[in-house]
């Protein structure tokens, strides 16, 4: 947390160097009055300043978004981002006509860019803070195509009697894969392996 020490012949004026150091409105920072100083006698004789201390309050989703910002500007990209939060949760929409390049492979940017974004904020937070990032409805579609996948693929290991291995995903993605088979008859799923490189087996009860 940074932290800047100001002082002044007044509490007020300790206060609006400090701010100024920090180059935030006060509403960004905790103020602690170290002295409030003293006039003295004919406001010369036995005068002592006034000292404050000033410490920057981060947010952390707006230090996720202005990194999320940072990152996509350096990529040569112009999108707009929409912000959508709460207590433990945020949520950035990304959109613009070269979104598709923030998307990525199997939205394989789009998941470095979320994990990046989560890192950051967490750094400045004191409780978990869960960051989604989506584009063009990618994660309702990516939803939908894991599903579909999952079922295509369990009924595969049901049918030959063997062990479905699929590629590997991240943590939510798999959480996906395993609430689509969580009831399906016949099968267990399981994951396998460390980051990133975990994937899920799908495999049938004999």
């Amino acid at each position: 947390m940074k932290e800047v020490t100001a002082t002044a012949q007044t509490v007020e004026e300790a206060v609006n160097l400090a701010l100024a150091q920090l180059n935030v409105s006060k509403e960004r920072a905790e103020i602690i009055i170290v002295d409030e100083g003293k006039k003295g006698f004919l406001g010369i004789f036995g005068a002592r300043p006034a000292v404050v201390k000033a410490k920057l309050i981060y947010d952390p989703v707006e230090e996720a978004e202005k990194f999320l910002k940072s990152v996509i500007e350096k990529m040569g990209i112009q999108a707009d981002i929409q912000k959508r939060e709460n207590d433990k949760n945020a949520e950035f929409i990304l959109s613009g006509e070269q979104i598709a390049l923030l998307i990525g492979k199997h939205g394989q940017t789009l998941n470095s860019l979320q994990l990046l974004a989560q890192l950051v904020a967490n750094r400045y937070s004191e409780h978990y803070i869960h960051i989604t990032i989506d584009a063009e409805n990618y994660r309702a579609r990516r939803k939908e195509t894991l599903t579909q996948l999952a079922q295509k693929l369990a009924d595969k290991a049901i049918k030959t009697g063997k062990e479905v291995k699929l590629e590997p995903l991240p943590a939510y993605e798999r959480k996906i894969i395993h609430a689509a088979l969580a009831e399906r008859q016949g099968i267990k799923t399981y994951s396998v392996g460390t980051e990133p490189h975990r994937y899920i087996v799908i495999s049938p009860i004999r």
